[in-house]
């Protein structure tokens, strides 16, 4: 009987294998492949990685002990030197067991080529979320609105920033940049035509809580084919209990028709935020773990493309994750898992973003490693002309990286740049030995220093949402791949066709 060489691999490192729904799957990292198997096949692949972990020989008798004390069906001699034989066909053709991707680094040219930027045309706000990171939209300071001027030199910033490439992003973003609308029709104006005069293009972005999001700026944000991310938290109760007016009226009622109209208006909107797009994203607290409920009202209201986000947040506060959640909400991402597949081609059929995965035309490797570029490719610009690695960083003294009113305002704080450009997948020990570690990209850089004031460690809980978001959205992959064919009955240990990198 022929076992595979497992010499220097690391299978649970490199493999990931796990029940989701009625399916076994198996998830090779390094190449990207998934297959689904049958139960033998599942219990030989955890019983090789568990005997790896206890630095025990692999060997066939060693195998069938690990699933014999399991209480699992028990393998024949045959059964056992099929499925091994399959499994090394696996390897040789190089969907599973795949050679590890390690000693890649990302290479940046010296001058950080910074190809989008967050304007932050507002640090004011008509609502007041309680658990917004933007203390409700001042960023700590006074409540202020972005002139034109410091607008105009921040599109002037990412059209030079960007060197040779043809595009590049603006976001407008605040606390609530319609509050600053008439500066933000101007610098769209501004933004058309500077690009042109380069010979590049612009694709804008504004994030609204759509409280102000009346008919005629409706028309302009689809005239000037914008994209808009909106913010509603989904059920009635839930949403308003965190977003408020400042006079504690509850803002539900007020926003919800408004985004449903907007909706109306993209019913072709990219699930992946491609393209001119919209999505509703949410945020989803201790007080709501039952969130999926919250995801599906939406879907009910007619909105497509969704987006619930977990609430990051110190253990103060009231609405924070606390020990126990963690097991409810993996149940409700489960929930949403088996709702979206059963509403897919129905009424109510609805796009979950988290669950979106493009396995066959995914971002390269480098871009795998190194996440969103905050701080080298992204950067936030505050109303005073302030330069931060990102939006959540803004207001944040350490993390200023300079100035568009300085002298040499591309000088980007040459350190500054370059820790975040070493904050990648391959300099966080936790990451390394992660199965995920290329689908999150070490996680987010402000979550990060948030929980341990370095870039380099991790938000653990943040891994673990991830982690579970992303095998519902395998699941989800598999499962929709399986329908398509007709091929509800897999072949043991077979790639799912077309599923792969």
């Amino acid at each position: 009987m022929k076992l595979l060489n497992f010499q220097g691999y690391s299978i649970k490192k490199n493999v990931h294998s796990y029940r989701q729904g009625d399916l076994w799957i198996a998830h090779d990292v390094n190449s990207g492949s998934l297959h689904v198997l049958d139960e033998g096949t599942f219990n030989v692949l955890k019983a090789m990685e568990s005997l790896q972990e206890g630095e025990k020989e692999i060997t066939p008798w060693g195998i069938k002990g690990v699933i014999e004390q399991a209480g699992q069906p028990a393998l024949t001699e045959e059964d056992l030197s099929e499925i091994l034989e399959e499994l090394e066909e696996l390897r040789q053709e190089g969907t599973l067991f795949a050679k590890e991707s390690e000693g890649v680094t990302p290479n940046y040219p010296d001058k950080p080529i910074v190809k989008a930027i967050c304007l932050h045309v507002a640090h004011d706000c008509n609502l007041r979320c309680t658990y917004c990171f933007a203390g409700a939209g001042a960023f700590g300071g006074c409540r202020t609105l972005m002139d034109f001027e410091t607008g105009k030199r921040g599109i002037d910033f990412v059209l030079e920033s960007a060197g040779q490439r043809d595009h590049c992003e603006v976001d407008f973003f605040g606390g609530e940049p319609l509050l600053n609308f008439g500066v933000v029709k101007a610098l769209v104006a501004y933004g058309r035509k500077a690009a042109v005069a380069k010979n590049k293009t612009i694709k804008f972005t504004l994030t609204t809580n759509g409280v102000l999001l009346n008919e005629e700026i409706q028309g302009f944000l689809e005239q000037e084919e914008i994209s808009v991310v909106l913010s509603l938290d989904g059920r009635p109760e839930v949403h308003d209990r965190m977003r408020p007016h400042a006079d504690g009226r509850g803002s539900y009622a007020e926003i919800t028709p408004r985004i449903q109209q907007f909706a109306t208006k993209r019913p072709e909107s990219s699930p992946y935020a491609l393209g001119t797009y919209y999505y509703v994203r949410g945020t989803y607290t201790h007080f709501n773990l039952d969130f999926d409920r919250d995801v599906l009202h939406m879907a009910d209201l007619g909105i497509k493309q969704i987006s619930v986000e977990p609430v990051v947040a110190g253990p103060e506060d009231a609405y924070a994750f606390q020990e126990g959640d963690l097991d409810k909400i993996r149940e409700a991402y489960d929930r949403l898992g088996e709702e979206l597949l059963a509403r897919r081609g129905q009424e109510g059929d609805f796009n979950f973003f988290h669950f979106n995965v493009a396995l066959d035309q995914g971002p390269c490797l480098i871009k795998r490693l190194s996440g969103c570029g905050a701080g080298h490719e992204y950067v936030a610009i505050s109303p005073e002309g302030d330069l931060y690695p990102c939006h959540q960083f803004v207001g944040q003294e350490a993390y200023k990286l300079g100035s568009l009113y300085d002298e040499h305002p591309h000088a980007l704080r040459p350190e500054l740049v370059q820790d975040f450009r070493s904050a990648h997948v391959f300099t966080k020990s936790s990451c390394r030995e992660c199965w995920a570690r290329f689908a999150c990209s070490g996680g987010c850089h402000a979550a990060n220093v948030a929980f341990t004031q370095k870039l380099t460690e991790v938000y653990t809980l943040g891994c673990e949402l991830q982690k579970k978001r992303l095998e519902v959205a395998l699941y989800v992959k598999i499962k929709e791949s399986l329908q398509t064919k007709n091929l509800l009955s897999a072949v043991v240990a077979s790639p799912v066709p077309e599923v792969r990198c």
